[in-house]
């Protein structure tokens, strides 16, 4: 099978199998480039490991939300599946190095809005087991820092329990599972906001939050609408970025919160995207940072993914994650599984004691 088929397998399976259900838009765009001799020839002059439809896709979705193509813009706005194929098509043969420069130097982003309902009673519980009155906050492969504004959002569950900020202009929901309620405590005080990437997003640079917008699909309005709360939310109070290795980067990181708060640094389904021996390399910089003073982990990663962290006897690959909690002080770590959540903590399960 040559490089021509092989993209447009890639592509067909993406549309039929991946964006099916999800984004009428993108799957019948990502069919018709799988049928197109001139898409494929366009798309080998992207490199290679950026050919990915979700790349690719991004780049394009950029192109229209920049108005550099227009007609695309129009089709996505208007929902129209063929003006849009037809509309993609163009653009690409059109503009293959645009979206080649575009899809060479920027990454796709997961879905990193919506974690505060797994997020909030972990961090507020860390506080508590370290009796911390303030919390300095370290979201690690960060992207944009969203999560970094866990307490500044309104979280409501499904037994009518809420927590975090009631009048805040960002609302997150779960529902939740089983009958242990949440904690009630609050988060203390947060003192700093940083996060750590190889490739961070700054929401207040007009080229990073257009980005941010053109990695969601143009017919998700739900999700587009909670990234713009979330993303203007963030501008107000812009958290630091810093930008290098993540695992590397976390004792210089951890050294920056004031010596009066606790260093809470936080994994979203981030540790999946490292390799076994990154991960024991992340726990061995967490250790490192906690040789003088208390650190806490919160983790929200897949069935054991987050080294230490208890599995609950749940097998791998097993549709739900594990929220996790690890204190660290000098050579003591304690770990604890503090529940399970599934579709990236839309649905909740709590199972620590209160």
């Amino acid at each position: 099978m040559d490089r021509t088929d092989r993209l447009a397998r890639m592509y067909r399976r993406f549309g039929e199998v991946e964006a099916a259900g999800t984004s009428p838009l993108y799957e019948r765009v990502a069919v018709a480039l799988s049928e197109s001799d001139e898409a494929l020839r366009a798309l080998g002059a992207v490199p290679g490991r950026r050919r990915h439809p979700t790349v690719v896709l991004a780049a394009l979705h950029d192109l229209a939300l920049a108005g550099r193509a227009p007609e695309l813009a129009a089709a996505y706005a208007a929902a129209d599946g063929d003006a849009a194929a037809g509309a993609a098509l163009d653009t690409l043969v059109r503009m293959t190095d645009s979206v080649a420069s575009l899809a060479a130097r920027r990454t796709t982003r997961p879905d990193e809005t919506g974690h505060g309902p797994v997020l909030y009673p972990a961090v507020a519980e860390a506080a508590r087991r370290v009796g911390a009155a303030a919390v300095g906050l370290i979201d690690v492969v960060c992207s944009a820092g969203l999560n970094l504004q866990v307490d500044r959002v309104g979280i409501t569950y499904s037994n009518g329990q809420s927590l975090g900020d009631p009048s805040s202009p960002v609302r997150m929901t779960a529902s939740l599972v089983g009958d242990r309620p949440l904690p009630t405590r609050s988060m203390p005080e947060v003192v700093t906001r940083i996060g750590v990437d190889i490739d961070p997003l700054d929401v207040t640079d007009a080229d990073d939050a257009r980005w941010l917008r053109a990695c969601l699909g143009p017919d998700r309005p739900e999700r587009s609408a909670r990234l713009e709360a979330e993303m203007a939310l963030a501008a107000t109070a812009p958290p630091l970025l810093l930008r290098g290795d993540a695992v590397a980067m976390l004792p210089d990181a951890v050294a920056r919160v004031p010596a009066d708060a606790l260093p809470v640094v936080t994994t979203t389904w981030a540790l999946s995207r490292l390799p076994p021996e990154g991960r024991r390399r992340f726990l061995d910089r967490l250790e490192e940072a906690a040789a003088d003073r208390p650190v806490a982990w919160v983790s929200a990663e897949g069935v054991g993914v987050a080294p230490t962290i208890p599995t609950l006897g749940d097998r791998r690959a097993s549709g739900h994650s594990i929220i996790g909690l690890a204190v660290l002080d000098r050579s003591a770590r304690h770990t604890e599984a503090l529940g399970r959540c599934w579709s990236r903590g839309r649905l909740l399960s709590w199972l620590a004691e209160r």
